[in-house]
């Protein structure tokens, strides 16, 4: 028997699934995806009604929670139990559409990136909130332009700013902030403020609570990030990425969207950057530079080579990072 088929046989579909189009695919979830198998069981309400429309219905009522606490933002605790519950829907949702083979990869993909980037807005407003309660700045509306905060931007980068993210991503995002913007939301130091802003904001993604956490968050791509804060001013950005940014940085930039906060203030800022990232011509140092990368990855593997009986899939010869390396050179020599 095919793994389906064995998870099928071995355990059945949670009782409100029997004769709807999702019952094999829940099955399998149950039998194979330990993961899925508590979700329903802890979340019954999730399951209560899946009739044709069931997933739909699910993410977009999980995209409008995130939503809600964007524009109207709720103490941190209750905003971050709120969070993780739309969590809960928007991935039993796209998995059992998934396995159901109801909906394409993209449109997976597509969807959980567009709750992530709900989230993340509703994270910088729960931020905000808890700023402002401490006299540290002033939001504007919540549903400004700007954002809650004006010139404080956020860049999602990667996956994220490629609309592809999958179940198990972290969200790869760095924040830059305009001081000018701060200061006319009330911040007497821009860049204290800037910085403190995200403490909560990670907080509100990335903490484990009873209801689980939202999503991983990683700042490592900022310019030098061994020496820089988590919030970066755009003009030090931009100086850093002129005079001394490096390859891999300039890769990091190829699927940069500006997605939270101050959306303009971001875009103007990649829009600044593009004479950095995509060179008219690269160097046989900048090519070189490429291929040490490449070594770097290897090397510092064990389970590099193809014929190790554990062969990193990600990280060894011919993985998912040497694959994703190649295509980035490609797209770095001629999108310049």
């Amino acid at each position: 028997m095919t793994p389906l088929a064995l998870a099928i046989a071995g355990g059945a579909a949670p009782e409100p699934f029997r004769g709807t189009q999702w019952e094999r695919a829940a099955a399998a979830a149950n039998g194979l995806a330990p993961y899925l198998a508590r979700l329903m069981q802890r979340r019954a309400d999730l399951i209560a009604t899946p009739d044709a429309a069931w997933p739909e219905r699910l993410v977009d009522e999980a995209i409008t929670a995130a939503a809600a606490i964007a524009h109207d933002p709720p103490p941190l605790a209750e905003g971050m139990r709120a969070l993780r519950r739309a969590k809960d829907a928007t991935h039993l949702a796209c998995a059992i559409a998934d396995l159901a083979l109801a909906w394409s990869l993209g449109r997976v993909t597509g969807i959980l990136t567009a709750f992530a980037d709900a989230s993340v807005r509703a994270a910088l407003a729960l931020s905000a909130r808890e700023l402002s309660a401490r006299g540290e700045v002033a939001p504007l509306a919540w549903d400004a332009p700007t954002g809650p905060v004006p010139g404080f931007a956020i860049i999602a980068m990667g996956k994220m700013g490629a609309h592809e993210l999958n179940y198990s991503s972290d969200v790869d995002v760095s924040v830059f902030f305009d001081p000018a913007g701060l200061a006319a939301a009330g911040a007497r130091e821009p860049r204290v403020a800037a910085v403190r802003l995200v403490a909560p904001l990670v907080r509100a993604l990335e903490e484990i609570t009873p209801d689980g956490y939202v999503f991983r968050t990683d700042l490592r791509l900022r310019p030098d990030p061994g020496s820089t804060p988590v919030a970066v001013s755009m003009a030090s950005a931009a100086h850093y990425y002129q005079s001394l940014g490096q390859n891999w940085e300039r890769a990091t930039f190829i699927k940069a969207r500006a997605m939270a906060g101050d959306v303009e203030s971001g875009r103007a800022f990649l829009t600044e950057l593009q004479p950095f990232i995509w060179r008219k011509h690269l160097d046989f140092a900048a090519v070189a530079d490429v291929k040490s990368i490449k070594r770097q990855i290897l090397s510092a593997h064990k389970s590099a080579e193809l014929d190790d009986p554990v062969f990193d899939l990600k990280l060894g010869r011919g993985g998912i990072r040497d694959i994703e390396l190649f295509a980035q050179t490609q797209q770095l020599i001629l999108g310049g």
